[in-house]
């Protein structure tokens, strides 16, 4: 909006000190905190034109205006006039006359905090010594000497997050946790299972193996750290499913060859999955390992089924009572061959009850050695109690599968 549609009646000027003058253009005339220390043109170069080019032709409009052309056409730049003044020097503001505000009364020659509109100006606080809380307190950030702990300088890089092992180290705790009872007497109940079915049918033994495999399955790939792993997982439970299969439709007899070319056929399987992810080299080469390793524990568990059924019988009752005495709270070597005798008496007591006798021994002392073997590895890192209620409870069982089959063909 202009002026002349702002007050329609003349130039608005309540104290008439500035007439306004018709020959000179309007300019405006307030005084801001810079305005004062703008370049002075010099008298000398307002008054002498320059000379116009002979090839410019003026305009009938510059001849009725040749005073203001003059002035307004011929700055210098901002800046390059000799003549400017420089800024004066930062000062303390002496106080106006009046009540005199509360506060400390700067010295002279003190350099002088500002503040926001309104406030109380005084002297700058003296920046704290490293370790002090004297500064924050000034600020009124800080609280009581002695009250806090003193924090250290801030980064931009961040803390790393500390694992479970990691804090149980720099506390001087053992990362190795066993399962505990709870996952030793579900390790018995499974046992126990597997050795009570065996006797009797091959499909009804594949109820307690198909859990064992499933357990073995995800318990492996948290083992690893790996969750979740849906993808991982249920191609290691189909390969022992699969594995289930080819023994039912193959026969013990040929045991070996379905077990192992169900193996080889799930590494190429993995392989090929692993060659169309878009993970990073690293990661890639993480799950191909942990899938091959979890595919590999529940095919080979898998041996149960193509095991002879006393061999079964007594290395199931093994791995049971091995669990159980294990997780009972004695010192480490105690516990061990607290473990491996009941294992042995655990073979004796199944082959009284197969008709295998004395023989029945030698598989359950290899079954329960694998256990511990298996307990050992579920314990490993600091596991997590999703850790122990799978791996903790499968592992014991998937580890002593191949010894039960080779120990018991080679006793007949």
């Amino acid at each position: 909006m202009s002026s002349d549609q702002q007050y329609p009646y003349g130039t608005h000027d309540p104290y008439g000190q500035n007439p306004p003058d018709p020959h000179v253009t309007q300019t405006w005339e307030g005084q801001t905190w810079d305005t004062q220390y703008q370049p002075v043109v010099e008298p000398a170069q307002q008054d002498t034109p320059q000379a116009p080019h002979p090839q410019d032709t003026p305009f009938p409009q510059a001849a009725q205006y040749p005073r203001a052309a003059a002035e307004t056409a011929y700055l210098p730049p901002v800046g390059a006039a000799p003549a400017a003044y420089p800024l004066p020097p930062e000062a303390a503001v002496a106080p106006a006359s009046g009540p005199v505000p509360a506060g400390p009364v700067p010295a002279p020659g003190v350099p002088v905090a500002y503040g926001p509109q309104g406030a109380t100006y005084g002297p700058a606080a003296e920046p704290a010594a490293p370790g002090s809380t004297a500064g924050a307190e000034s600020a009124g950030i800080g609280s009581t000497a002695g009250a806090g702990p003193a924090y250290g300088a801030p980064t931009t890089l961040g803390n790393a997050r500390v694992t479970d092992a990691q804090r149980a180290r720099a506390e001087g705790r053992s990362p190795i946790i066993p399962p505990g009872m709870q996952p030793a007497g579900l390790t018995a109940l499974t046992g126990l299972l597997l050795a009570a079915t065996a006797g009797v049918s091959e499909y009804l033994l594949l109820v307690p193996l198909i859990a064992l495999q499933a357990l073995t399955a995800a318990g492996w790939f948290r083992l690893n750290g790996m969750w979740p792993a849906r993808q991982g997982i249920a191609l290691a439970f189909a390969g022992g499913l699969a594995a289930d299969a080819v023994l039912l439709a193959a026969g013990r007899e040929h045991a070996p060859a379905a077990i192992i070319g169900t193996l080889g056929v799930w590494v190429l399987l993995t392989l090929v999955l692993q060659l169309r992810s878009h993970a990073a080299a690293d990661e890639r080469m993480h799950g191909l390992m942990a899938t091959i390793a979890s595919a590999a524990l529940t095919i080979v568990a898998a041996g149960f089924l193509a095991a002879a059924p006393d061999a079964v019988a007594a290395g199931g009752a093994a791995v049971a009572v091995a669990a159980l005495a294990r997780a009972l709270p004695l010192p480490g070597a105690a516990s061990a061959a607290v473990a491996l005798l009941a294992a042995a008496g655990a073979g004796i007591a199944a082959g009284a009850v197969t008709g295998a006798g004395t023989e029945a021994v030698l598989p359950a002392l290899g079954a329960g050695v694998c256990a511990l073997v298996g307990l050992r590895v579920a314990s490993y890192d600091y596991p997590s109690r999703f850790v122990h209620m799978t791996a903790g409870v499968a592992l014991p069982l998937t580890a002593a599968a191949p010894i039960v089959y080779l120990l018991g063909r080679a006793l007949g």
